[in-house]
C-alpha cells in the first residue's frame, strides 16, 4: 500500500514540474488543483522538499536539477527582503537549502541557509524568551509566539551542528522551553498562539488564530507539538522532552475519530465538520522520528493506522495535481477542504520514513 502511495506521489510531483519551475504551488488548491503562485508565502519550501524526496526515491536527476535551480529564488528572497520577516524561515530554508546541502553538498544552499538562520535568530526576544512569529520585531501588536515555530527551530540546531557555534542552538532551546511552558496545557492540548507583554516579557494569554476557539485544540497545532518535540529531541536528546512528546501524542491520538484522521479542530469528534489530513501526516512524521529513539508500540500502531487511512481514503483523483485531499488551511478565514502543499510534503516524508527507516531527515 505504501509503495503504491509513493509511486502515486512521485507521479504528482512529476506532473507539477510542468507548472512549477520558476514559481511554486499556492498554499492550498482550488477544487484540488494547485495554481502557480509568484507571491512570497511561508510554504514555498514544501515544494522544494517534495522535489528532494522524489529525487531520493527515484535517483532521477530531473527532480534534483529543478530543486537546485530554485535555490536562486530563495537567495533572492533574502537579498530583497521578500516575505522573510517572520518565523517561517525554517519551513522555507530547511526544506529547500538545508535539504540541498545534505543531499548534494551544494555550497550555495549551505550559505543561503546560514543567512536565513541569522534572520530567524534575530527575531528572538530576551523579554519573554521566544522567537516572535509575525510582524515587525520592534512592534508591540504581534509580541507573541505560535506553536508552528517548533518546526522552524531545527534550522537553528542545524547551524550550531554545522558551524560549532552554540548560540543558535541555545536560542532554539530557550524558545522551545518557553513554548512548551505556555502553549501546552495541563491536559496536553495546545494553544495555537501565546501573547507576552512587550515591555516586561510577562506571559499574558493563549489564544487561537486558526482553531475553533481559544480553549479548543486546533488539530494542526497539536500535530506541530507532536512533530516539534520529536525533532527537538533528535538534536538535543533532552530526556525531559519524552514525557511531553508522550503527552501531546497520546492526546492527539485519543481525539481521532473512527477513520483515524482528525477533524480540523479536535474539539470535534463527530459530525460534518471538515477533517485536516495534513495534521495526520505531520503527526505521523513526529511519531516515526521519535520511534528511532524511544520505541512505543501503541504510537507506532496508531501511526500505521493513520497512514493506511490516508492512503486508502484521502488520496486525490487522477486529474488533480495534489496528493492528499481534505486538508484544512484555516477554516475561520474561509478555507474549504482542499489539498495543502505542506500536507503533501509531510505525507511524502512519512512515506519515506516508512520506506527507509534510516533516512536522514532534512530538518
Amino acid at each position: 500500500m505504501f509503495e503504491e502511495a509513493i509511486d502515486y506521489s512521485i507521479e504528482k510531483v512529476k506532473k507539477g514540474m510542468c507548472s512549477f519551475k520558476d514559481c511554486f504551488p499556492a498554499e492550498e488548491s482550488r477544487n484540488n488543483i494547485y495554481l502557480p503562485k509568484e507571491g512570497y508565502s511561508w510554504t514555498e519550501g514544501f515544494w522544494s522538499g517534495m522535489l528532494w524526496l522524489a529525487y531520493e526515491f527515484t535517483k532521477d536527476e530531473t527532480y534534483k536539477n529543478l530543486a537546485i535551480s530554485q535555490i536562486d529564488i530563495f537567495q533572492r528572497r533574502l537579498d530583497e527582503n521578500l516575505g522573510v520577516d517572520n518565523h517561517d524561515l525554517g519551513f522555507l530554508y530547511t526544506l529547500s537549502c538545508v535539504a540541498a546541502y545534505k543531499v548534494t553538498g551544494n555550497k550555495k544552499a549551505r550559505e543561503t541557509a546560514l543567512r536565513a538562520a541569522d534572520r530567524l535568530k534575530g527575531r528572538f526576544h530576551e523579554k519573554g524568551q521566544f522567537i516572535q512569529a509575525w510582524g515587525d520585531p520592534n512592534g508591540e501588536e504581534n509580541y507573541r509566539l505560535i506553536i508552528d515555530c517548533l518546526l522552524n527551530i531545527p534550522l537553528l540546531y542545524w547551524v550550531s551542528q554545522e558551524t560549532g557555534n552554540d548560540e543558535y542552538a541555545d536560542i532554539a532551546k530557550r524558545h522551545l522551553k518557553t513554548s512548551l511552558e505556555v502553549a501546552i496545557r495541563e491536559d496536553f492540548t495546545t494553544y495555537h498562539t501565546f501573547y507576552f507583554n512587550p515591555k516586561t516579557g510577562e506571559r499574558l494569554e493563549g489564544v487561537t488564530h486558526q482553531g475553533y476557539s481559544n480553549d479548543s485544540c486546533w488539530a494542526r497545532g497539536q500535530a506541530w507539538a507532536v512533530c516539534g518535540t520529536a525533532f527537538s529531541y533528535a538534536y538535543t536528546k533532552d530526556e525531559s522532552l519524552i514525557p511531553v512528546f508522550n503527552g501531546v501524542t497520546e492526546c492527539f491520538l485519543s481525539k481521532l475519530p473512527q477513520d483515524n484522521i482528525p477533524y480540523w479542530d479536535m474539539i470535534f469528534t463527530g459530525g460534518e465538520e471538515p477533517r485536516d489530513t495534513s495534521a495526520a501526516a505531520i503527526a505521523a512524521c513526529g511519531i516515526l522520528e521519535m520511534e528511532r529513539y524511544v520505541h512505543n508500540e501503541k504510537f507506532l500502531k496508531s501511526c500505521k493506522s493513520m497512514m493506511e487511512s490516508l492512503c486508502t481514503r484521502y488520496l486525490t483523483e487522477e486529474w488533480s495535481n495534489g496528493i492528499l485531499k481534505e486538508g484544512m488551511y484555516s477554516k475561520p478565514h474561509g478555507s474549504k477542504p482542499e489539498c495543502n502543499i505542506w500536507g503533501d510534503y509531510f505525507f511524502m516524508e512519512a512515506l519515506m520514513r516508512c520506506h527507509n527507516p534510516e533516512w536522514k531527515m532534512y530538518w
